[in-house]
């Protein structure tokens, strides 16, 4: 496992489009919630531990936001031949058990990730109402103990976008496992 960091990604880059399949067998792509106030996209998987470990807190602060007009949306990349607990079954697996209460995509032949230039798992953007990414970074400051976290970054930034102003600009990346690209 190789842990890496999100890069430093420009502060008002444009959303990338894509169109992939979801664990509920439908296609999704952003302009399907072009009526969110915010789009947080998550570049994650199942078998990442530090997805694991913050996986149910996407989860919580999607139930948090719903009413409050924002769209959470995880896409998996990784290879799925080398890494099979990273394929499509077992992602719908996986959601299920999770209790993902929101879209979690395939992207199987990983080129939206790229067009994201993620690194690592999870790596997430925050995009406003029109999908300028406004944050890009962790989750919060303790992704083995949610319990001890004093700095509840993502959370932040939503909120901010919600009331009207901008996130802090000093973001700190987040960190997880590399994303397993195929060859």
């Amino acid at each position: 496992m190789a842990l890496l960091k999100s890069i430093n990604i420009p502060l008002g880059t444009k959303a990338i489009d894509f169109c992939l399949k979801g664990v509920d067998g439908k296609m999704h792509s952003p302009a399907d919630y072009k009526d969110k106030d915010v789009l947080v996209i998550v570049i994650m998987c199942n078998h990442c531990p530090y997805v694991q470990a913050v996986d149910s807190r996407l989860v919580q602060l999607q139930e948090k936001f719903a009413k409050r007009n924002v769209q959470f949306i995880g896409i998996n990349p990784n290879d799925d031949i080398t890494y099979p607990e990273d394929n499509f079954e077992n992602m719908v697996k996986r959601a299920s058990e999770k209790g993902y209460n929101f879209p979690y995509l395939r992207d199987d032949d990983q080129s939206i990730a790229k067009k994201y230039q993620a690194q690592c798992t999870p790596d997430i953007y925050v995009y406003d109402k029109e999908r300028e990414l406004c944050y890009h970074g962790r989750v919060d400051d303790n992704w083995q103990e949610p319990d001890k976290a004093t700095s509840h970054d993502l959370s932040d930034a939503i909120e901010a976008l919600l009331e009207g102003k901008k996130p802090s600009s000093n973001q700190h990346p987040s960190m997880g496992c590399s994303i397993k690209w195929k060859e």
